[in-house]
């Protein structure tokens, strides 16, 4: 278990563990993890040595917990190829307007009053409703997304939580893919049952967990980005009035929000073969985490690296992944951080003052994401 603290603040440990070695076995556990760059760049896209997911995921076999990100070549190629279709850049762009629309709404109340608890009234509903819309969801269930969402993610301190959140899910995602194979509609449901590659279609679990991951990861990685972004921006207020003096620098100031507070903090691979590593030998089916937040703060890849700076050139952080599995809905996720940050430039909002001492900061449930519970703010404008 991770202190709350820490939680808040990972990069001192992760910089003394990359001090001690680019990959370390927790000797209780068995499990490794990697730290540099280089070493969490390798566990990500070596499909030769690494595996996705805690087992080899077909889509026979597919269930509560299974997704396109535990499944390995060729099946991942597959399910890539048939739900890549809904986040081309043409597709995500053509989103635009909808959801200038929903900040537009969530942001009207909190302009009135001069302050906002910018998770609950923007970074959270934001992408949910989003995602909800694209799937084809009934307003009046958003609410149990996010009771479902924070299960799945706590999961990795508390696996009961974590599994029943995901069958509550699974289950719901069930009915509603049963009504569209019924009466196809508009969302991206119903054009996932008419997709086809190579004359072969999705099945249900397929579907399914492919909605769960889209409402987990899709969620939970631009809610935090977002609120990361002004959590960043309160306590560089230099930062902020440079992007309100110039807007068009907001897509690089995400990029380093990205590395600098990067929303997922590690993934998790498994060893596919016997192999040496650093000196170490790995046995298959061991796990390894690659500590992606620790990767992003490597001071062998990114001078500098626990200094903001937007003008950083190049930007390689991974904060979306690597290799096969890069983040299908990472465009999404840029469209959605960068036109709510346009948002409030636009409407004046001038320095971020938080209202919560720090000493009451909650940090999400879970350390594979990286962001806090409530985010209460004031500004002037």
């Amino acid at each position: 278990m991770i202190p709350m603290a820490e939680r808040l603040n990972p990069f001192p440990r992760y910089r003394q563990m990359r001090r001690m070695a680019p990959l370390l076995q927790d000797p209780q556990s068995g499990v490794w993890s990697a730290f540099s760059y280089d070493a969490v760049q390798r566990v990500l896209s070596d499909y030769e040595h690494f595996f996705s997911g805690d087992g080899e995921h077909h889509p026979e076999d597919m269930g509560p917990g299974a997704s396109i990100i535990g499944m390995n070549p060729p099946d991942h190629r597959k399910m890539r190829d048939l739900v890549s279709r809904a986040f081309t850049p043409k597709a995500v762009q053509n989103l635009g307007e909808r959801i200038r629309a929903i900040i537009d709404h969530q942001l009207e109340e909190p302009m009135a009053r001069g302050s906002m608890e910018v998770v609950g009234e923007l970074t959270y509903p934001l992408p949910v409703i989003v995602i909800a819309e694209m799937l084809g969801i009934p307003a009046a269930d958003r609410d149990q997304f996010k009771v479902w969402s924070d299960m799945v993610v706590a999961g990795t301190d508390n696996h009961v939580s974590g599994y029943e959140g995901t069958r509550a899910m699974n289950a719901y995602f069930a009915k509603v893919v049963a009504e569209r194979r019924q009466h196809l509609g508009e969302d991206l449901i119903s054009s996932l049952i008419e997709a086809e590659v190579d004359g072969e279609k999705l099945t249900d679990p397929e579907i399914i967990s492919f909605c769960d991951l889209l409402l987990v990861a899709g969620n939970e990685t631009t809610t935090n980005l977002i609120t990361n972004a002004v959590w960043t921006f309160s306590e560089l207020p230099e930062v902020w009035e440079a992007l309100r003096a110039e807007p068009a620098r907001i897509p690089a100031a995400i990029e380093e929000v990205l590395r600098f507070r990067s929303p997922v903090q590690a993934m998790f691979r498994s060893v596919r073969v016997p192999m040496e590593w650093e000196g170490k030998h790995l046995r298959p089916g061991e796990t390894v985490i690659a500590w992606i937040g620790s990767a992003n703060r490597d001071e062998k890849k990114f001078p500098d690296p626990d200094t903001f700076n937007m003008d950083r050139r190049p930007n390689q952080h991974i904060a979306f992944g690597y290799g096969i599995h890069y983040c299908l809905g990472a465009p999404l996720a840029r469209l959605e951080a960068r036109l709510a940050l346009e948002a409030l430039v636009e409407r004046g909002v001038q320095r971020f003052r938080p209202l919560l001492p720090k000493e009451q900061w909650e940090p999400v449930g879970g350390f594979i994401v990286y962001g806090v519970k409530r985010l209460p703010i004031a500004w002037e404008s």
